[in-house]
C-alpha cells in the first residue's frame, strides 16, 4: 500500500473529487485502484484568502513499484494490533483476577485489552455508570447539589466524558490505531480515523462508554461501580520487594456495615485520575513512592465563537466547521502560558468534586454550534512553587485556588467571572460586553485576582495579551474569565519500574493520575500499554 501527502484541496470538494486529483497529479488510472481511503485531513490557513484543506490517502494500486522515490508518497503496511491470548483463566489459590482502579480512558481501554486476553478483569469505580452519571452531572449543573462521587470528574468515562471528547495527540504511537477503532465500533464517526484534530463531543461519548462496557463484560470483564478503593495490603517479600496480596474497597452507596470489604488479587492497574486526592492521601500513608510534578493552573476564557472563526479562517469562516486554536507563548518572568481543551462552539461547566471547591472546565457537543469558544488558559507551577515538604503539596495548592474561587462565586458553585480588561485593571465587572458567559451554574462578578498568587496574575496578563498577536481580538477587553481551572493534569507522580509497577510488585501506576498521560488519546494507549505488562507478568510469574 502506498501512502500519498499532501495533497490540496478547495474548501469546496467531496471524496470524488479527491480521488479525482490523486489520479491527475500521479497519472493513475483509476481502473488500477484497488482500495482507496483517506488517511488524513488538516485545514491549512495561513493564507486567509486561500484556505485549503491537505490530505494523505492510502492507496492500493496493482504496480506500486512506479511510484518508488517519489515526493510525497511512501510505501508502508498497516499494523494490525493484537495481543497474547490467555485460554481458561481461572482463579486459584496462587492466582487472582486483576483489578483495575478507574474508569477514564485509560482503566477502560486497560480493562478492554485485558478481557480480550482472557484475564477477565474487575474494573472498580468509585462513581457511577455513565447513564447515572449522566443525570448526577446535570442535576448539579441545575442546582447546585454536588455528589462527590458522580460528577464531572468521577464516574464511567472519566473526565473526558464531560469535555470536548478530543483525541488530539503528540505521541504517535501505534496502539493509537487499536484506541480508534474500538471507539468506531461503539459508535463514532469513522472520521475521527483521519482528522487532524479529531472530536467526538459529549452527546456522542455517553453511548460509545456503555457500548465498551459492554463489550468488556461479554469478554468476562466486571464492572463495580460505586466502589471505592480504601486501602492496598501487600507482603513484604525480600528486604526490598513488597507484593500486592489485596485491596479493601468500601461500597459509597452501601449504608450497611458490609460496605467495606476484600478482593484478593495479583495485580491492581492503578487509573485513578488527576482528582482522584482522597486516593493519593491513602497511598502515601501506604508507602506508596510518589513524587511532585510540575502542572498547571489558570482560568477558562470565553470568546465569540464568530470572532474566532474570522481569525482563523478570514472570508471562509462561514464555509467551515467550527475554528479551533493552540497557543502558546513565554512571559517575561519566564513562565509559560497556553492555551488547554479549547472547545469550540461549547460551554463553560462546572467540575467540581469536592465541597466547597469550585472548578471550572470546557465541554462541547458534537456539533459544536454553541455561540462561545472557551479554553483554559494556563500558567505553569512548579514543585518549587508550593510551600512545605509534603509530595502532596500539590494537592493543597490547588484546593486553596478551588476553595477562594468558591467563596469568590456566592459559596453555591456560581462561578466567579470577570472581563478580561477589569482583570488587567484589578476591579470587579459591573457589566457585560458582547460575550455573555456560557456557565451553565450561573455566575457573579468578581475580582479573580483575589484567587492566585501575584506570579500567576501577572502570566495570565501578559499571556492572554501576547497571545492576541496570534489571534486579532483575543485580549479583547470583554472577554470573559472565570475561575478556576486547576484540573489540568495531576500534580503528583507515581513512579514505575522497567515492569511498570511501583515500588511494590503488582502495583502499576497508569494514565493521568500517576502522571503518564495528558488527554484521552495518550491515557488510553497508556492503558493499553499497562494491560501488556500485565498479561506478560501473567504469563511469566503466575501461569508458567
Amino acid at each position: 500500500m502506498l501512502k500519498i501527502n499532501n495533497i490540496k484541496m478547495p474548501v469546496k470538494h467531496n471524496e470524488n473529487d479527491l480521488k479525482n486529483v490523486v489520479c491527475k497529479l500521479y497519472k493513475i488510472n483509476k481502473n488500477e485502484i484497488k482500495s482507496f481511503e483517506i488517511a488524513g485531513q488538516a485545514i491549512d490557513a495561513r493564507k486567509k484568502n486561500n484556505v485549503v484543506f491537505v490530505y494523505a490517502v492510502n492507496i492500493e494500486l496493482e504496480n506500486e513499484k512506479k511510484f518508488e522515490n517519489i515526493k510525497n508518497i511512501k510505501k508502508f503496511e498497516k499494523q494490525i494490533y493484537s495481543i497474547s491470548k490467555i485460554e481458561n483463566f481461572s482463579e486459584n489459590e496462587k492466582i487472582k483476577r486483576p483489578v483495575v482502579v478507574g474508569s477514564g480512558p485509560a482503566g477502560i481501554f486497560a480493562g478492554l485489552v485485558l478481557a480480550e486476553a482472557g484475564l477477565k478483569p474487575i474494573i472498580i469505580e468509585q462513581g457511577k455508570n455513565v447513564d447515572e452519571r449522566e443525570k448526577d452531572v446535570y442535576n448539579f449543573f441545575k442546582t447546585g447539589k454536588l455528589d462527590k462521587y458522580s460528577n464531572v470528574q468521577f464516574g464511567e468515562g472519566g473526565a473526558g466524558t464531560f469535555s470536548d471528547g478530543k483525541l488530539n495527540t503528540n505521541t504517535n504511537n501505534f496502539r493509537i490505531q487499536k484506541v480508534y477503532d474500538e471507539l468506531i465500533l461503539a459508535g463514532a464517526d469513522p472520521k475521527i480515523n483521519y482528522m487532524s484534530k479529531p472530536h467526538i463531543g459529549t452527546d456522542k461519548l455517553i453511548e460509545i462508554m456503555r457500548k465498551i462496557r459492554h463489550k468488556i463484560e461479554s469478554l468476562g470483564g466486571e464492572y463495580r461501580f460505586s466502589t471505592k478503593l480504601v486501602k492496598i495490603n501487600y507482603e513484604k517479600t525480600n528486604s526490598e520487594n513488597n507484593k500486592i496480596k489485596s485491596i479493601l474497597v468500601e461500597n459509597v452507596e452501601n449504608s450497611d456495615e458490609n460496605k467495606i470489604y476484600e478482593i484478593p488479587t495479583n495485580i491492581v492497574v492503578l487509573a485513578i485520575g488527576h482528582s482522584a486526592r482522597d486516593t493519593f492521601f491513602m497511598l502515601n500513608e501506604e508507602n506508596v513512592a510518589m513524587e511532585r510534578k510540575t502542572f498547571s493552573v489558570g482560568v477558562r476564557i470565553e470568546h465569540l465563537q464568530s470572532m474566532i472563526n474570522y481569525s482563523q479562517y478570514g472570508k471562509f469562516a462561514d464555509k467551515l466547521p467550527a475554528a479551533e486554536y493552540k497557543l502558546n507563548v513565554k512571559t517575561s518572568n519566564g513562565r509559560g502560558v497556553y492555551t488547554f481543551c479549547m472547545c469550540p462552539g461549547g460551554v463553560v461547566v462546572p467540575s467540581s468534586s469536592e465541597e466547597g471547591r469550585l472548578v471550572v472546565n470546557g465541554m462541547s457537543y458534537s456539533q459544536r454550534d454553541l455561540e462561545n469558544a472557551n479554553s483554559a488558559i494556563l500558567v505553569n507551577v512548579f514543585p518549587e512553587d508550593f510551600p512545605g515538604e509534603s509530595v502532596l503539596a500539590g494537592v493543597e495548592f490547588q484546593r486553596k485556588l478551588e476553595e477562594k474561587a468558591f467563596e469568590l462565586g456566592g459559596k453555591d458553585y456560581k462561578a466567579p467571572i470577570q472581563l478580561f480588561g477589569d482583570f488587567v485593571n484589578n476591579k470587579i465587572s459591573t457589566k457585560l460586553g458582547k460575550v455573555k458567559p456560557s456557565y451553565l451554574a450561573g455566575y457573579k462578578f468578581a475580582n479573580l485576582n483575589e484567587i492566585f498568587p501575584q506570579f500567576i496574575n501577572e502570566s495570565i496578563k501578559e499571556g492572554i495579551t501576547l497571545m492576541d498577536r496570534k489571534i486579532k481580538g483575543f485580549a479583547s477587553y470583554d472577554a470573559i474569565l472565570s475561575g478556576v481551572e486547576s484540573r489540568s493534569s495531576s500534580p503528583v507522580k507515581i513512579p514505575r519500574n522497567e515492569r511498570f509497577f511501583s515500588n511494590i510488585e503488582g502495583l502499576m501506576p497508569c494514565g493521568e493520575g500517576a502522571g503518564y498521560a495528558g488527554g484521552i488519546m495518550s491515557a488510553a494507549v497508556d492503558g493499553i500499554k499497562c494491560a501488556e505488562y500485565v498479561i506478560g507478568y501473567f504469563l511469566e510469574n503466575l501461569l508458567s
